[in-house]
């Protein structure tokens, strides 16, 4: 249940992560008013049984990570899900949150009847890549300077998969 602590912790989680450079859909600075409109976006879906919230905390119990698992709605490409916005506070960047979110959203995508990959894409020259790689991802595909970050800064959109 996404009840109020939820979404606000994934709301600062979110600002938190953009600002530190993460690449979660914007460029920083961000507030958490700019943010709002897509995290309303994913929790509808969430609500509508479009996606699921994969969501970690640290020892004090504060949203620490997140990711959105979604539903294809293509007749022909139900059999495998898109992950999104996969985020790891700043503060716990190189503790092995980022890979126990990863084996949790793993284990989530295999429970779910009929699912047979996970299909995410990422930012290109940011090293989450390799990060994916790292967890049993294999790049599938790059489309070059397919993502603007400011002017002059184009990155590849790299396309992973993880067959289940």
């Amino acid at each position: 249940m996404i009840d109020d602590e939820v979404y606000d912790g994934v709301l600062a989680l979110w600002t938190d992560v953009s600002n530190a450079g993460g690449a979660v859909g914007f460029v920083p600075p961000v507030t958490p008013d700019d943010i709002r409109p897509s995290l309303e976006h994913a929790i509808a879906e969430v609500r509508a049984g479009g996606r699921r919230l994969v969501l970690g905390r640290d020892d004090e119990g504060r949203v620490a990570a997140t990711a959105f698992l979604a539903y294809n709605t293509h007749r022909l490409m139900r059999h495998w899900i898109w992950l999104y916005t996969v985020m790891v506070h700043p503060a716990h960047q190189g503790k092995g949150y980022g890979r126990t979110l990863m084996a949790a959203v793993e284990a989530a995508a295999r429970a779910l009847p009929g699912i047979e990959a996970i299909r995410l894409t990422c930012r290109g020259g940011t090293g989450a890549d390799r990060f994916y790689t790292a967890c049993g991802y294999k790049e599938v595909g790059r489309v070059p300077s397919a993502i603007r970050v400011a002017p002059g800064d184009d990155r590849d959109d790299v396309i992973m998969l993880m067959m289940l």
